[in-house]
């Protein structure tokens, strides 16, 4: 494979000097860019847009097109791993991802298999060696997962939810059960993962979205343990290169320290934390991603510009910043706020490193 032209990523995230600081963001390829969604119209829906090699290439390169990133993420959703085992997934338009058969019954939670990501998941697979193939060496790309506690409320409940009850009762009366899923979402997702690396991802991220939910005893048992298993199963180099990897709780500031120790090289930090206190807590251990509040991006241009040298700021000189915002980027976000988001980035942060 060619050298990559512009490494300033996987520096970032191994904590190597880096000329500025890189920046990609959460949910790059969505429905702001109206181009993203006139190929989404043409795939019938969102899930055939996912399936198909093709187009979901083209999706993930669209905001390289626009705009002066650092990395491509590959377009797929967290809920392939689930849906490849069986649970049937759906999604309405306005209501979000639904399951067919989510996991109550023990007899169903017993019969879970890891699902083969040669086969069953092929056509992600095809989309990252797609990707790979058209980004030419020109930046990295970042594979990505679910945790297997966030796959599991998803399984669990049949869909998104406001409190996550069924999930949380199963964790209180059935422990044992809870713990069966996430056994079983643990090798999932370090085949799946260690399959993107192979088909050609550069980094891979996991997305915790809903550990934050728990409590503090909890989040160790159930979500971060998991993580950590996943982050040990992980390859680590592949073809000479190093693979970094990136862990994310949305909510999960107040166990950074725990996060920083789990083995990963880089952890994502939401919002409600200061990046320079979460700098001072973590120390040298990992590279830190994030974290403007998406919701910056719906106000005017100067607002953006100051977010981004207010964060860059409370970070500080150094290497071991990957910019990012704390969450996804909002679906009414105007497509030249990205524009300015990210040449902020690329001009400002240069006095710190």
């Amino acid at each position: 494979m060619a050298k990559l032209k512009n490494d300033t990523l996987i520096r970032a995230l191994l904590r190597q000097p880096t000329a500025y600081t890189p920046v990609w963001v959460m949910r790059q390829a969505g429905r702001y860019l109206p181009e993203y969604n006139q190929t989404r119209a043409r795939a019938g829906s969102f899930l055939a847009l996912a399936q198909n090699p093709a187009l979901a290439t083209e999706v993930t390169l669209q905001p390289l097109a626009r705009f002066p990133l650092d990395a491509a993420i590959v377009f797929s959703d967290i809920l392939t791993v689930p849906d490849a085992m069986g649970l049937g997934l759906t999604f309405t338009e306005g209501e979000g991802p639904r399951f067919e058969r989510p996991l109550r019954e023990e007899r169903a939670i017993r019969n879970l298999k890891v699902p083969d990501p040669g086969s069953e998941l092929r056509y992600v697979m095809d989309t990252v060696s797609e990707v790979r193939k058209a980004l030419a060496g020109g930046v990295p790309l970042i594979g990505f997962s679910g945790s297997p506690y966030t796959l599991a409320c998803y399984m669990v409940e049949g869909g998104g939810s406001s409190d996550f009850r069924t999930v949380k009762t199963m964790l209180r009366d059935r422990p044992d059960l809870l713990h069966h899923i996430l056994e079983v979402n643990c090798r999932a997702v370090t085949a799946y993962l260690n399959a993107q690396i192979e088909s050609g991802a550069q980094v891979v991220m996991v997305f915790d979205t809903w550990g934050g939910t728990l409590s503090a005893a909890g989040y160790l048992e159930f979500s971060l343990a998991y993580m950590r298993r996943v982050v040990e199963g992980l390859k680590r180099e592949h073809q000479g290169e190093r693979i970094p990897c990136i862990l994310f709780t949305k909510g999960g500031g107040a166990w950074l320290e725990a996060i920083a120790a789990s083995g990963c090289d880089a952890v994502g930090v939401d919002w409600t934390l200061d990046i320079g206190t979460a700098r001072a807590r973590v120390g040298e251990r990992v590279a830190l991603q994030g974290n403007l509040d998406p919701q910056t991006l719906l106000a005017g241009p100067e607002a953006v510009r100051s977010g981004v040298a207010a964060v860059l700021a409370s970070y500080g000189t150094g290497n071991g910043h990957v910019f990012n915002l704390g969450h996804g980027i909002v679906q009414q976000t105007p497509p030249g706020n990205v524009a300015v988001l990210v040449d902020a980035v690329h001009e400002l942060s240069r006095r710190y490193h």
